[in-house]
């Protein structure tokens, strides 16, 4: 299962938004720094308003979502990189994520400490940022002078190795992230094998106050953070409560939509982080549905019908035969299996269909 990590400065509400994720209390959320200090873990289900329809055409009560894992790493502070605060630890912790989710301070409340005095989202961006950029640059220099002698040898791998860190170096030079280099395909699928912090997929959740949630397009912190991360980043940014959304786990799901209502809010702040997430993540999704269940499964975009149907069971990759498919929207507007094979609609995809975001599949496999 692919892991985002929650990062930010210390007391930016890091934990109260894993709690409120997870729908736990895992996470120690207080009003000092490094109240994290070991990673928590939590899986989370990814809302999905498709499989409430699809159950009911299925004649099923029982719906299974996707899921995807989130930690919690403990806040980072200026100097991370030269081992400050919690650095290596903090560092170490997010290599071992595939995407981050970068929480941002978009509120002022003189009874919550900042860790800098004062309340800059673009500046504590830039923190962030710039120990992460530090690490990568530091990791880069080691290995160019690590294989050198191999590519002074004239070893080609080595050469090519080093060719594609010679294009990163200057980016992180410029104080830019790795993720950001202009690359070649072939030069980003080998630029993986470096873990680069600053090359993994970023999210930034700009977390406001609750009785800001809904007039948050007007918020002028917000408004710099989505400018500033779309124009430098090129990353996206959305808006959540954490105090809301963690207050929001003690209530059942109606309640909790009443009382969203009453805030002037259509939808959890959560609900669109947790999708954002899971498509950063390259994910995507595709629907099994019967009398048993109605099920989300989770694979890569890009992957072919077998490599789907391995998601379910190996054996129904390795003895794969063809995909019985439809899209989502034209079962939906069909309503039924039947009906949608009369129109043409119902498909048989062979060994090399790219399976689709939404398509409901029933696979035939012989072992």
């Amino acid at each position: 299962m692919l892991r985002a990590g929650i990062v930010g400065l210390p007391n930016v509400g890091k934990s109260t938004l894993f709690n409120a994720v997870t729908r736990t209390r895992k996470a120690e959320a207080a009003n000092y720094p490094f109240c994290t200090i070991d990673p928590n873990v939590g899986i989370v289900t990814v809302p999905d308003p498709r499989l409430e329809p699809l159950a009911k055409i299925a004649g099923t009560s029982t719906i299974i979502p996707a899921a995807i894992e989130f930690v919690d790493i403990a806040g980072l502070v200026r100097g991370a990189s030269q081992g400050e605060g919690l650095g290596n630890k903090f560092l170490s912790h997010i290599r071992e994520v595939d995407a981050i989710v970068q929480v941002v301070r978009c509120f002022e409340d003189a009874d919550v400490h900042h860790v800098t005095g004062s309340v800059d989202p673009i500046r504590d961006i830039e923190i962030i940022n710039t120990e992460l950029v530090l690490a990568d640059l530091e990791a880069v220099k080691k290995r160019r002078e690590r294989i050198s002698k191999d590519v002074k040898r004239g070893d080609k791998n080595a050469a090519a190795e080093d060719a594609v860190l010679a294009k990163i170096e200057p980016v992180l030079n410029a104080g830019k992230p790795a993720l950001t280099t202009d690359l070649a395909p072939e030069d980003k699928a080998a630029s993986k094998s470096f873990f680069l912090l600053t090359q993994k997929p970023t999210l930034f959740a700009c977390n406001v106050k609750e009785s800001e949630l809904a007039t948050a397009d007007s918020n002028p912190f917000v408004r710099k953070v989505q400018e500033y991360v779309t124009t430098h980043l090129a990353c996206e940014a959305v808006v959540i409560s954490a105090q809301l959304e963690s207050d929001l786990v003690d209530l059942s799901p109606a309640e909790a939509a009443e009382f969203l209502k009453e805030l002037g809010v259509e939808e959890s702040g959560v609900g669109r982080l947790i999708r954002a997430t899971y498509h950063l993540l390259g994910l995507r999704t595709f629907f099994t549905a019967g009398e048993k269940e109605a099920r989300a499964w989770t694979i890569h975009a890009g992957d072919t019908a077998p490599r789907a149907a391995g998601v379910i069971h190996s054996d129904f990759e390795r003895g794969f035969i063809k995909a019985e498919t439809v899209a989502y929207d034209d079962l939906i507007r069909c309503g039924s299996i039947a009906a949608a094979r009369e129109k043409g609609l119902y498909r048989m995809e062979g060994k090399d269909y790219v399976v689709q975001d939404g398509d409901v599949i029933l696979f035939k496999f012989n072992v």
